[in-house]
């Protein structure tokens, strides 16, 4: 096809690209808009150690793995139940607390989704008090050199996690421009024998038209 003929087609077809894009990417905000907003709120915790040398601080870089196993656990998760009177089984509260280990800032990140943004600010503060009570009395058994410290480096705060409206819109939009362009592609392919003009003709056989037939209209009774 010449470019003269894909101009042809846009002008005739292109309408229907349009409608296209514009409905999946409407859907999409539409559908963003009735999904249920989910909130995360995140919290760092620093992890220092009593001396400063290069030994405390591989050990201590050791021990933040570990850290996070021993936090992200079923009774860990059932005392913040607990201490914020919360309405929600252990396994559900973990399934949605995220945890992670930092070695070269030497700190635990926690990452708790929920429905509520201050809802998961409390619970991942409360996450994180825990952690420093649970250093704190880990510390006493320990002498003063050998001691880790855990301490909250800001207050959790929380942000949309999904749905994210202008990704989806966007998303839909590229989304309903490849299927315009794959409905036009496919109405021109099953077209493609159906001759309307004397220059497909002409073009199709290499003949030259010279004269066309008028369609008759029916006669009236």
């Amino acid at each position: 096809m010449k470019v003269q003929d894909y101009l042809r087609v846009l002008k005739r077809r292109g309408w229907l690209i349009v409608l296209i894009t514009v409905l999946t990417a409407v859907s999409a905000l539409i559908f963003s808009f009735l999904q249920t907003p989910v909130y995360r709120s995140s919290v760092d915790v620093g992890i220092q150690a009593a001396r400063i040398d290069w030994g405390q601080a591989q050990t201590v870089k050791i021990l933040l793995d570990s850290y996070v196993t021993v936090i992200h656990t079923r009774p860990w998760a059932q005392r913040v139940i607990e201490d914020l009177d919360l309405m929600l089984e252990p396994e559900a509260l973990i399934g949605d607390v995220t945890i992670a280990s930092d070695s070269q800032n030497l700190t635990i990140q926690i990452d708790v989704d929920a429905n509520d943004g201050e809802q998961a600010n409390r619970i991942a503060k409360r996450w994180a008090e825990l952690f420093v009570e649970w250093r704190d009395s880990e510390n006493q058994k320990q002498l003063k050199e050998d001691r880790v410290f855990a301490q909250i480096l800001q207050e959790p705060s929380y942000q949309l996690l999904r749905p994210k409206w202008k990704i989806n819109t966007a998303a839909g939009a590229v989304f309903g421009l490849l299927l315009g362009v794959l409905a036009v592609i496919a109405l021109e392919w099953f077209e493609a024998g159906i001759i309307r003009t004397p220059r497909t003709l002409e073009e199709q056989t290499g003949l030259t038209v010279v004269g066309v037939i008028p369609p008759v209209a029916p006669s009236k009774r």
